[in-house]
């Protein structure tokens, strides 16, 4: 069995964002010559997230207007792990959202659904963070 592994580094301008990281998955498996096995992607993060969904401007406005009804990043002192900073929901909106995703790879090919494609999730944003890529298999 073959493996490869690369970490990813992101970078979101604002506190929070989605980025579609599809394109990115695909280049890790042709680097990685895999054909038929499973790909790892996870955010290495407490504040990032990686999952799929659709790659549509409405669902990622309404993602933002959900997860802020659940986790308000303000007022600031409602969480108790904020002190020394201020991302207390950030933590919150990634549990939501998910911390990795694995895809079947299928002769060569990422085997995702006909609208799936795989985003990268900010959430307290306006630094440098990694996400891990492990391919497996033959």
């Amino acid at each position: 069995m073959k493996h490869f592994r690369k970490e990813l580094w992101f970078r979101i301008p604002e506190r929070r964002g989605f980025r579609n990281i599809t394109p990115t998955l695909e280049e890790c498996l042709k680097e990685s010559g895999i054909k038929e096995g499973f790909l790892l992607c996870n955010a290495m993060h407490i504040t990032a997230s990686v999952f799929i969904n659709d790659d549509e401007g409405g669902l990622h406005r309404d993602f933002e207007r959900w997860l802020e009804k659940l986790a308000p990043e303000k007022p600031y002192d409602q969480y108790d792990h904020n002190g020394y900073e201020d991302n207390g929901d950030a933590h919150l909106k990634r549990t939501i959202m998910g911390r990795e995703i694995v895809v079947a790879i299928t002769d060569g090919q990422l085997d995702l659904g006909p609208w799936e494609q795989a985003f990268y999730g900010e959430f307290d944003g306006c630094r440098n963070k990694r996400v891990l890529v492990k391919i497996i298999g033959e």
